[in-house]
């Protein structure tokens, strides 16, 4: 598991693990900045900000299945 893990590891800094790697980064940003607006939003309302954080951390990791749906690795 450990040598998967560090052969993944190189690949990705060789710039050999993505068949596209600006697809992958467009998607991860989009995702993370939707998480963010709402963490945001949620976090001006007078709750306890555990709510806003989970809230969304489970919305950004909903969505991220749909963002990388095409993705596709060498």
């Amino acid at each position: 598991m450990l040598q998967l893990s560090l052969f993944s590891i190189k690949l990705f800094f060789k710039g050999k693990l993505f068949r596209n790697p600006l697809y992958f980064f467009r998607q991860i940003t989009i995702a993370s900045g939707i998480g963010t607006v709402i963490l945001v939003l949620l976090a001006q309302a007078s709750i306890p900000i555990c709510i806003p954080i989970t809230v969304a951390s489970l919305t950004t990791g909903t969505i991220m299945p749909f963002l990388l749906q095409d993705f596709r690795m060498k």
